[in-house]
């Protein structure tokens, strides 16, 4: 049974004119559910009870649930959303004065295995569909009170985005879509640790988000270190493919710079990485390492935090601090995993969990 979270305005189009329903019905049935935060057939009452029938016996509305809702005394909510299978995918809807936004996963575990980061401890087990991406946003938007609206969407959680790069498109364009979820590709920001062949495919397909470009290191040696499955990509790479997609799309671009101590945050290492980016006008978000228990990295001192922004900042290049937030859902960067079973007790509804990055804004990094 077809998803509709699952198909396009002219696949759910195809889908009508084989039953026999006019074409048209297709573009407010998938606003009911994108825009207006439908539930059920039921809720369409601006169709006949008729067609809501057939349709409720033809098509699903969702192929995920919210199995559990965990907040954080800052606001951060971490959703744990279970797929078809029983698969366990984490998504967090992060508040931020007047701003809100969703942090999503888009693989079932993570191949990258960033070695700070616990999304890839179990390696991966499968792509999500681009529903089980749209749905992500749908449940943090259904979990917004009346009025309000999510402000922007980071690609940011379990997985590397563009290792699903069929589903992660598609699901790209629906939450663009004016028949979907209607967020401009300049509210969503798409985080990648490397894989730089796909950003020209991107460009080419027009399907172009901000940006978030995972440096973690000053050079390749300790690149190589931090992130073992890239150590054939060279951070001069990574920063010139950067640059080149801001140069094609004049979207937003980020690097992302997460701390760990005495690996990646001394002064020396800070200049090093300014003689890279000197004069690019590209910001680096800064982000000390948020805590995991698997592995045997620390966060540097606040001290050591200063200098190093110091330093870089002295070199020209725009610095940002990322806010932790989230710490006590274990929501921030580099702790998304889920750990809730299905039988979890101290559930505080049927919904919620863990996920996402700590995003201060619509930007982050892996």
């Amino acid at each position: 049974m077809d998803c509709l979270t699952d198909l396009t305005l002219s696949e759910f189009e195809e889908r009508l004119a084989a039953l026999g329903v006019e074409r048209w019905r297709a573009r407010p049935i998938l606003l009911w559910i994108h825009r207006r935060r439908a539930a059920s057939f039921d809720s369409m009452t601006d169709q006949s009870l008729e067609l809501r029938a057939e349709l409720a016996g033809r098509f699903r509305l969702s192929r995920t649930e919210v199995t559990h809702r965990h907040a954080a005394p800052d606001g951060t909510t971490k959703l744990l959303v279970r797929l078809d299978g029983g698969d366990l995918v984490e998504t967090v809807l992060i508040p931020e004065e007047d701003r809100r936004t969703v942090c999503v996963s888009t693989q079932v575990g993570c191949p990258v295995r960033c070695v700070f980061c616990a999304s890839g401890l179990d390696g991966l087990k499968r792509n999500l569909t681009a529903g089980e991406i749209v749905e992500q946003v749908l449940w943090a938007a259904r979990s917004l009170p009346e009025g309000e609206r999510l402000s922007s969407v980071v690609i940011m959680g379990i997985g590397e985005p563009l290792l699903n790069m069929l589903n992660l498109v598609k699901a790209l364009r629906i939450m663009k879509a004016s028949w979907g979820l209607g967020i401009g590709y300049n509210r969503i920001t798409l985080s990648t640790v490397g894989v730089l062949g796909q950003l020209p495919e991107l460009v080419r397909q027009n399907v172009t988000p901000n940006l978030a470009l995972s440096l973690h290191a000053p050079d390749d040696a300790i690149r190589g270190r931090v992130v073992p499955t890239m150590k054939n990509v060279r951070l001069a790479d990574v920063i010139r493919a950067g640059l080149e997609y801001k140069r094609a799309t004049n979207k937003q671009v980020t690097f992302e710079y997460v701390l760990l101590d005495g690996v990646n945050d001394d002064r020396k290492h800070a200049l090093e990485l300014g003689k890279k980016l000197r004069g690019a006008r590209v910001k680096v978000n800064v982000i000390p390492f948020n805590r995991v228990e698997e592995v045997p990295y620390r966060a540097p001192s606040r001290e050591r935090v200063d200098r190093f922004v110091e330093a870089l900042g002295g070199c020209g290049v725009p610095v940002m601090v990322r806010k932790r937030k989230g710490d006590e859902v274990s929501g921030a960067c580099g702790q998304l995993r889920a750990r809730f079973a299905e039988s979890a007790e101290g559930a505080e509804s049927a919904e919620g969990a863990e996920s996402a990055e700590g995003a201060e804004s619509a930007e982050g990094g892996r």
